[in-house]
């Protein structure tokens, strides 16, 4: 998969609005901001939904009525010019805006964003992804890396402050990871 750099205006509401206006391929690929810059992403493969699907089904049985898991919605971090759509996002139903347009949520009203990495885009996820996620205060990063160096990881990152995670916890596929409160409960990656 290939994302390209397709447009990048000065304000961020500016930016915002032509985020909102873009007109995708088809409804499968993503547009996000990317440090001030539009880039649209294509659908990913079997593999990367898999993981999105099992990953969903445990969070399904696990969170509140009063949260939602989604796979479109987009969060925002403005300070650093980012707004990104997660591959997975858990968000409390009543800080969703109220209307049907595209309109982002502050990262910070995210209790929990998943990235599952393509080859393309493996390097945004592990630095801008995991950066802006920090900056925009969301507790709870799961970073699912299909491509890492030595071998498929999983990595949770916990306690945004100053722009960064103060902790993290990573396991190999194959080794179960604990998710913690809000969420409490594990994750067994054998399937991924």
């Amino acid at each position: 998969m290939t994302a390209a750099p397709v447009f990048s205006p000065s304000t961020w509401d500016e930016l915002v609005q032509v985020w909102q206006n873009v007109d995708l391929p088809n409804k499968a690929w993503r547009a996000e901001i990317i440090e001030g810059s539009i880039v649209m992403t294509p659908p990913p493969g079997y593999g990367h939904n898999v993981i999105a699907d099992r990953v969903h089904r445990v969070l399904a049985r696990t969170i509140p009525q009063s949260w939602g898991i989604f796979q479109t919605a987009a969060v925002e971090v403005p300070l650093r010019s980012n707004l990104f759509i997660p591959d997975l996002v858990v968000i409390p139903l009543e800080a969703l805006p109220a209307d049907d347009d595209p309109v982002p949520v502050p990262a910070g009203q995210a209790l929990l964003a998943v990235e599952i990495t393509s080859k393309s885009n493996a390097n945004r996820d592990r630095n801008e992804k995991l950066w802006g996620y920090a900056h925009g205060g969301v507790p709870l990063y799961l970073l699912i890396d299909r491509f890492a160096k030595d071998e498929p990881s999983v990595t949770l990152y916990s306690g945004p402050a100053g722009g960064r995670y103060r902790r993290q916890r990573k396991v190999p596929f194959g080794e179960p990871i604990e998710i913690p409160e809000p969420f409490g409960f594990t994750l067994d990656t054998k399937d991924f």
